[in-house]
């Protein structure tokens, strides 16, 4: 049992990160309709800001931190004033985005590549320094990882619920037409709209290199696939989806290694197969998944 209670926090921790990024490409895609393929760079472009802050600077994570989210933010708000809006002005389809959003992957992860190298890079702290709370052993970075992901969940459970923006943010995730129409600045919004979904990105980027202990290029890479996960099983679109999903996975992955399960659990290099299979099974039964809405044609 004690296993089960230390896998289950493991969990929280990796299903925490994963819903942190996954909100962030269910609000743009839940609005925008864009499958962002970069995304996964975003969070890696989080991740080196914090550390140009954190190492070549000397100073503390937290603002390291900050840095990343404005500087991520800027990053996607630049994107979308510098690509996405003038190629939804010319038509592009959803194919052309998804496209676009592929190779600008591509260009970002290089242009870290070219900027930082290829050698893996660790944040000036101590991972290593581990609490007890009871039968379970967490460490400094684990904590750091729960405490801040719950602020956020309920800060964007708090905009989203509460707030103008928040607001106006589902109503074009419902209908852009009819958000427009109703007076909402469709433009503004969009704007906003990145804004908040880059600075999640990059503060999981964060996070997920703070965990990990080092990180590079690909990190974003590797996650992509589950933040994906995350946001189909929560249901597309839904940003209350992409966070139950993303901690579900986690949890699931987790899990799956308790030895007292049959065999022993799986191995830990197959929990992102576990993953998947979670989705699959969950989409068999839902296929528009856990909150999203069934759709007739």
């Amino acid at each position: 049992m004690n296993e089960l209670l230390q896998l289950i926090a493991n969990g929280l921790v990796t299903g925490s990160i994963i819903a942190i990024a996954a909100i962030g490409l269910s609000l743009v895609y839940g609005i925008l309709k864009i499958v962002n393929f970069a995304h996964g760079e975003y969070l890696v472009f989080g991740a080196y800001m914090a550390l140009v802050v954190n190492v070549t600077w000397g100073q503390s994570l937290v603002l390291g931190a900050l840095f990343a989210m404005i500087m991520t933010a800027l990053l996607g708000i630049a994107l979308e004033f510098g690509l996405w809006r003038p190629i939804r002005r010319r038509g592009a389809g959803i194919v052309s985005l998804l496209i676009v959003s592929i190779g600008l992957a591509l260009v970002l992860r290089n242009s870290i590549l070219l900027w930082q190298g290829g050698a893996p890079r660790r944040y000036d702290v101590d991972v290593f320094q581990v609490y007890e709370l009871g039968p379970i052993r967490l460490s400094l970075s684990q904590i750091v990882v729960i405490v801040v992901a719950s602020v956020v969940i309920v800060g964007i459970g708090l905009l989203l619920a509460r707030t103008t923006l928040g607001k106006a943010m589902r109503a074009l995730s419902d209908s852009r037409d009819l958000a427009s129409v109703s007076g909402i600045d469709t433009d503004r919004i969009t704007a906003y709209t990145w804004i908040v979904g880059s600075a999640l990105a990059g503060l999981g980027g964060v996070l997920q290199g703070l965990v990990q202990n080092a990180f590079e290029p690909n990190m974003g890479f590797r996650l992509l696939l589950l933040i994906f996960a995350a946001v189909i099983l929560g249901g597309v679109g839904s940003a209350y989806g992409a966070l139950v999903g993303g901690l579900v996975l986690g949890l699931m992955m987790e899990v799956s290694t308790w030895s007292a399960l049959p065999a022993g659990g799986v191995d830990s290099v197959y929990k992102p197969v576990v993953a998947f299979v979670v989705l699959i099974l969950v989409l068999i039964f839902r296929p528009q998944g856990i909150f999203g809405r069934a759709r007739t044609v």
